[in-house]
């Protein structure tokens, strides 16, 4: 049977299989925050509702969407699932979905081939970018390369299977390369001492020493900077802080008493909430869109999307906070854990300049656009 032949699944399968776990994740969650170890039981729980392979290329076992917009708003409602579930497991999984587009767009066919059974095994995947001087820099020839240097703020590092970093070689443009992740002694997760997103383990991985194999090697130089896709790959992170906003939203709601629903007060908060969240959803979906259609202006609507989702979580943080009282503070309780990871998750480097990068590219023009420009 060729791939010609395969009917396109329904989009909203993957979301089904998620909202499937959700609430096991949910429990899971609670136990790695009081234990913070790599959630073992939790990637299991993704494999066996078969998450792990949806949105690979489909060479490696992914699945058929009907269209690029398909899978993208496919991803997006699984990305707010896992996040509403446990926004450490949902920052892990979308490491492992961006790997996975990095391997449908560079990937070579035995690349894929080998993604295929990997993924099969249950191999989870991430995406190493951030460093300390000087950067990991690739040295050698003749297909014969040594990796340099460590890698920082490295999630899953240690309990990852596989993880795509950056290295600069010593000529030319930064290259991906895939590189195994669960080497004990490459991990140092010493300085991972957080208030929040316990479970990730975003430590330090030293990759220094490690041989590097032509396949190794993910597309060519320069190729992971490539825009518009490379910045308006924000919204897959702001995706899953806004199910951590959700699931904020939803744990409000369920706490507040008979004496706080009928205080018009606290019901304006509720409300407050609500509009804080939802206004969120609006945007996040609508950069998912222009990121599905290669929209020019994506870097610009993704950078003014992270301010926005950043805003209303602190918002519904607060309101949370102010309607519950005490009981939001209460160790052990949801609705802390999940305040407390959302402020930890929500420092994603340079947010002011990301706003004001995106309030440049708006002053120049209306990047909204889409036929309803204002300027």
């Amino acid at each position: 049977m060729s791939i010609a032949d395969v009917k396109p699944i329904e989009s909203n399968m993957p979301a089904q299989r998620a909202q499937a776990i959700a609430e096991p994740l949910g429990n899971l969650g609670t136990r790695y925050d009081a234990a913070p170890v790599f959630p073992i039981e939790s990637v299991k729980l993704l494999r066996g509702a078969g998450l792990l392979h949806p949105f690979a290329p489909i060479s490696a076992g992914g699945d058929i969407f009907p269209d690029r917009q398909a899978q993208y708003m496919a991803m997006m409602s699984v990305l707010r699932i896992i996040g509403r579930a446990d926004l450490s497991v949902g920052r892990l999984y979308e490491g492992h979905v961006n790997a996975l587009l990095l391997f449908d767009w560079f990937g070579t066919a035995v690349q894929c081939a080998v993604l295929h059974q990997q993924l099969h095994d249950g191999a989870l995947f991430g995406v190493w970018a951030t460093e300390p001087p000087p950067g990991v820099r690739l040295g050698g020839a003749n297909n014969n390369w040594t990796l340099d240097g460590a890698k920082s703020f490295a999630t899953g590092a240690g309990g990852l299977t596989h993880a795509i970093i950056t290295a600069q070689p010593s000529s030319g443009l930064r290259q991906l390369v895939i590189v195994p992740a669960d080497e004990a002694a490459r991990t140092d997760l010493s300085q991972w001492r957080m208030r929040g997103m316990r479970a990730t383990g975003s430590g330090m991985y030293d990759l220094s020493g490690l041989s590097v194999g032509p396949d190794a090697l993910l597309g060519k130089g320069g190729d992971y900077d490539l825009e518009p896709d490379f910045t308006t790959g924000a919204w897959r992170f702001t995706a899953v802080q806004l199910g951590g906003v959700e699931a904020l939203l939803t744990e409000t709601r369920a706490a507040m008493t008979t004496a706080a629903r009928e205080d018009p007060l606290q019901r304006a908060k509720f409300a407050d909430a609500v509009v804080a969240a939802r206004s969120a959803y609006l945007w996040v979906r609508e950069c998912a869109t222009r990121a599905a259609a290669g929209d020019e202006d994506g870097p610009a609507f993704a950078r003014m999307t992270r301010g926005v989702v950043e805003r209303a979580a602190l918002d519904v943080m607060e309101l949370a906070s102010r309607i519950i009282g005490t009981r939001s503070a209460i160790d052990g309780q949801r609705i802390d854990k999940i305040i407390r990871d959302l402020s930890v998750y929500l420092r994603q480097a340079g947010p002011d300049y990301a706003k004001d990068q995106a309030a440049i590219a708006w002053l120049d023009h209306d990047a909204w656009g889409s036929g309803d420009i204002l300027w």
